[in-house]
């Protein structure tokens, strides 16, 4: 009876991993479909703004979701790669696609130099680590004088995308972001899909265990603190060229609490999840606006009761009871 019962299981689990690749390529293609037909009914600027975000919390997801590793200070990779790449774009007259590829890699940077200081450190210690240099980069986008200070960099150009296409124009702007965040995401997916991810999800679990197996931990941690760094930059980059504004806003630890926020109450650790969050706390700013300085209210009891009716964010507790993987 026992072998059969085992038997049974291992049936199911494999059952459930067939259906695993299917439940996410039908995610997907309800995302896709989402987006085409998306900018026919709701404003193009919204929906920008929630795919940067969306991008943005799936560079955080990769890092927290997969590595267990809570980053206070992802704002300053999303902040600098803003302000990068909307002075690449205004003062040295960079078309958006080098303007953006500026700002990303201005956030590799800032990933590996936070990277290498903060990465030997666990829990609390490097949460308060990513937080200080986060906090650290502010006061200098504060000070120096490319940034605009509090002003920050208005009037942005969008340019021309190859010198092919006007991003001037709402429908183009639309396009060329939803083919950046579908690309970014796609990569995303491929990372934690792969060997590679495997071991972050090790490193998660247990990492005593991945280091006695032969693991080199810390760089598996480092190259995934880079590369979600780098992929958050590139949502802030691209949110730049959107709004044509690069502002403080972007650099302060709210935004980093912000993204925390969106991925928790999307699913953690899910590959869907951290969209879904993006999308709603956008839209709780966006239409909840004429409620004022309720909107926080609002906001913190909404989170409460996403906390306490879905335990593991809206995506992670669908998954979880379709037995599914989204």
């Amino acid at each position: 009876m026992a072998s059969t019962a085992e038997t049974s299981s291992k049936n199911s689990a494999f059952l459930i991993g067939r259906e695993t690749p299917r439940s996410l390529a039908v995610a997907a293609a309800v995302l896709v479909a989402f987006l085409i037909a998306a900018p026919y009914v709701l404003y193009p600027v919204f929906l920008m703004k929630a795919l940067c975000f969306a991008l943005f919390a799936c560079a955080f997801n990769l890092l927290l979701g997969y590595v267990g590793l809570l980053s206070f200070g992802h704002a300053l990779y999303f902040g600098w790669a803003s302000y990068v790449a909307a002075y690449a774009a205004k003062s040295w007259g960079l078309s958006p696609e080098l303007a953006i590829l500026t700002g990303t890699a201005t956030a590799a940077g800032l990933g590996i130099i936070a990277g290498v200081v903060a990465i030997r450190r666990q829990g609390i210690y490097f949460a308060m680590i990513t937080l200080a240099l986060a906090q650290m980069m502010y006061l200098v986008a504060l000070r120096v004088k490319f940034t605009g200070g509090e002003d920050g960099i208005q009037a942005v150009p969008r340019g021309w995308l190859f010198g092919l296409v006007d991003l001037s124009h709402e429908m183009n702007m639309y396009v060329f972001v939803t083919v950046v965040v579908l690309a970014a995401l796609f990569l995303i997916y491929r990372i934690i899909d792969s060997p590679f991810g495997e071991v972050l999800r090790a490193i998660r679990e247990n990492e005593l265990r991945t280091i006695s197996l032969g693991y080199s931990t810390d760089r598996y941690k480092l190259a995934a603190f880079i590369l979600s760094a780098t992929l958050a930059g590139l949502a802030g980059a691209t949110k730049a060229l959107v709004f044509q504004l690069a502002s403080l806003t972007d650099v302060h630890w709210t935004m980093s609490g912000e993204v925390v926020l969106m991925t928790l109450v999307g699913g953690l650790g899910t590959v869907f999840g951290p969209i879904v969050g993006a999308f709603l706390i956008v839209a709780m700013e966006n239409y909840l606006a004429p409620f004022g300085q309720w909107v926080l209210v609002i906001q913190g009891a909404i989170f409460v009761v996403c906390v306490l009716v879905f335990r593991r964010g809206i995506v992670g507790e669908l998954a979880h009871r379709l037995k599914v993987r989204l």
